[in-house]
């Protein structure tokens, strides 16, 4: 894939790729929300997303970009909760292998919330790790593919 600063053109496409596979998010007024701020507050409720928050649009446009080539490679990535879950949704989604890393000094829920969706765990690293790197090394999987710093959009 190659990445450069997303467009308004680039976001567009994103809505039309990410539409098949994701509900669009509920907005919600509630009136002492109103009341006490004196002004209209609407709610986005990203928590109405498969994993509960609004990380999972990155995850499906990102893998939904992978030529036939990448996704037979897999995906790894590393992250302490929204993002692996984004990208795990997303791999199984469209039949991608994911591997997402832990940091080891996470909190405790987190290793959970990753390793309940259909990817593969490794606790205790991080994206600048050697065991990390490693992980890519044997399927020829390019570590930065997935980090949250370069997904687009």
């Amino acid at each position: 894939m190659d990445w450069h600063f997303p467009t308004f053109t680039d976001v567009l496409e994103a809505r039309r790729r990410i539409a098949p596979y994701l509900r669009p998010t509920p907005l919600y007024g509630y009136p002492a929300l109103n009341e006490g701020t004196g002004a209209e507050v609407l709610v986005k409720h990203e928590n109405h997303q498969p994993v509960g928050a609004f990380k999972v649009r990155g995850g499906v446009n990102l893998i939904a970009q992978l030529d036939d080539d990448e996704r037979a490679r897999g995906v790894v990535t590393a992250s302490t909760g929204n993002h692996g879950q984004s990208i795990a949704f997303a791999a199984r989604l469209f039949g991608v292998a994911a591997t997402i890393c832990v940091p080891g000094r996470t909190r405790s829920r987190s290793p959970r919330c990753v390793v309940s969706a259909p990817a593969s765990c490794s606790t205790g690293a991080t994206s600048t790790t050697p065991e990390s790197t490693a992980l890519c090394s044997p399927s020829g999987t390019a570590f930065g593919t997935c980090t949250p710093a370069t997904s687009p959009i």
